[in-house]
């Protein structure tokens, strides 16, 4: 019976092998692109899923790698690991971990609400007339497959979805990076590639664990960032570009670089730390936020020193030396400060920086924070931290007891109560101490230092500077006396001297009446 089956079945291969050979050979291209249209629509009308094609590389970027292979090879990896036979390792950027994905020819299913999806990994040869900048000359591609009555959910749902868990995995896993601005050379270009920023790998070890603050305070500003990363929908809502500002102040050494570093972590964001001074004028300060990316920190600290951006102060103070200054040393003045501002390398002005924070273009990139640091809060200009640029104002201020408690437990494990507790305390309430000064007490210096040995060194420090306050305010206490008793002199001598003048002009009169 099989010899009978394998008879009929030998003419009607040899009849297909000369059909499909007299097509090839003689049947015009015009033609079978007619025939290949009517047929692929025969099919389709009775095949029941749809394809929809991902390629790796896109032909407008010069070649680049899609973004959305890139977003679902991510989202696929985790899948991939234990549904294909064979994978490929890839490393990440950071080169410490390992991406898993399906090879070629290989396929995986994905369930979303209850719908099954097939996803297949292939590749086709590309013209080898194009060049291309990968040594592979294959075209891959991710197919997506799924059956026609799921159209909408998969089109309008399903692939958004991909897309945004793919992102959010990449994300996750990357390298964050410190950024820092390249000096302009006037023309527009920049050093090391062309690149607006450099960066670095970020491993700054500072978390909201280690900050020397208040615990409830603390935990308010965790609060603030965690509401604000998962508050997209709301600020769209509100027709509020996704962002917000913070203003840190407080006295030199209070940890508003360890407050960024901690914020940063928590939100796993990048930083970008803006030199102001290497800015040259306003547009390239809108090219260098364009430049930027979403889940980021944009830092600039010690505002207050970086340019001259308090024009209301300067207008007062300016106001106030014309009073004193005859009129050639005004425009002696004038002319020497018109001078100076020629030798400025930035342009930056007030208005362009209050632009770049809540600006129209500041919505660019979306989901980021701006952090203004300064250690005198009242000389920046009431414009620049006013609510809605400067959403949140945070004083980090001298180190208190509850401060203290949290240094004493990361430097030494000590916690409370210790028999020097009550003394630090009563210090502390007496002294203004930065919390970098009692971290630096509290640290070991030897191997043979334990906890009692630096807190000792740490009571004699607070004890000195103690002493040192009490001097200093005794000094200030005489040199304001003496400053009272010389006005008060100096008054006695003017009195003198009018009085001394009225009686001249008295007899000067007396002598001009007895000669007439």
């Amino acid at each position: 019976m099989m010899q009978d089956v394998w008879t009929q079945l030998g003419p009607t291969i040899a009849a297909i092998m000369f059909t499909w050979t007299m097509y090839q050979n003689y049947f015009p291209h015009e033609l079978r692109g007619h025939i290949r249209k009517y047929t692929d629509k025969l099919v389709n009308y009775f095949y029941p899923y749809i394809d929809i094609t991902f390629y790796e590389l896109e032909t407008e970027g010069w070649f680049e790698r899609s973004k959305a292979y890139v977003t679902i090879e991510r989202y696929l990896s985790k899948n991939s690991s234990t549904q294909a036979n064979r994978l490929k390792a890839n490393a990440a950027k950071n080169g410490q971990s390992v991406v898993l994905t399906m090879d070629d020819h290989e396929e995986i299913t994905d369930e979303y609400k209850g719908v099954k999806v097939k996803w297949i990994s292939s590749q086709k040869p590309a013209n080898r007339q194009t060049i291309s900048l990968y040594r592979e000359d294959e075209k891959r591609y991710f197919k997506l497959q799924f059956h026609k009555k799921n159209r909408d959910l998969i089109t309008n749902s399903y692939v958004k979805y991909v897309l945004d868990e793919g992102k959010a995995i990449s994300v996750k896993e990357r390298q964050r990076k410190l950024y820092t601005n390249n000096k302009g050379d006037g023309g527009g270009y920049r050093y090391r590639g062309g690149r607006m920023w450099s960066g670095v790998v970020f491993e700054h070890p500072s978390t909201f664990d280690t900050l020397a603050m208040d615990p409830k305070k603390k935990q308010e500003i965790m609060d603030d960032l965690e509401t604000f990363s998962k508050s997209k929908d709301y600020y769209a809502k509100i027709g509020k570009a996704w962002k917000r500002g913070f203003l840190l102040y407080g006295p030199p050494g209070t940890g508003k670089s360890s407050m960024i570093a901690a914020m940063a972590n928590l939100l796993k964001y990048d930083i970008y730390d803006l030199e102001l001074t290497s800015v040259k004028d306003n547009t390239e300060l809108r090219k260098l936020l364009i430049d930027t990316t979403g889940k980021s920190i944009i830092v600039i600290e010690d505002i207050d020193c970086s340019l001259e951006l308090t024009g209301q102060r300067e207008k007062k103070k300016k106001k106030k030396e014309d009073k004193d200054k005859n009129e050639e040393d005004a425009v002696k003045e004038k002319i020497k400060k018109g001078g100076e501002e020629k030798e400025k390398q930035s342009e930056v002005t007030l208005s362009g920086l209050l632009n770049f924070i809540d600006g129209l273009w500041s919505a660019i990139g979306g989901e980021r924070l701006v952090i203004f640091t300064t250690n005198y809060m009242e000389k920046l200009d009431p414009a620049l931290i006013r609510r809605g640029r400067m959403d949140k104002h945070i004083v980090l201020s001298y180190c208190c007891f509850e401060s203290f408690k949290v240094l004493a437990h990361n430097y030494l494990d000590v916690v409370e109560p210790h028999v020097h507790f009550p003394e630090i305390r009563h210090l502390l309430e007496e002294t203004n101490t930065t919390p970098a000064d009692i971290a630096e007490n509290l640290m070991p210096k030897s191997s043979k230092e334990n906890a009692d040995t630096c807190l000792e060194r740490l009571i004699k420090a607070l004890e000195i500077a103690k002493e040192e306050a009490k001097l200093k305010a005794e000094e200030e206490e005489k040199a304001k006396a003496a400053e009272k008793d010389n006005g008060a002199t100096e008054e006695v001598k003017n009195a003198d001297g009018v009085n001394e003048k009225d009686n001249g002009v008295k007899e000067n009169g007396d002598v001009i009446s007895s000669k007439g």
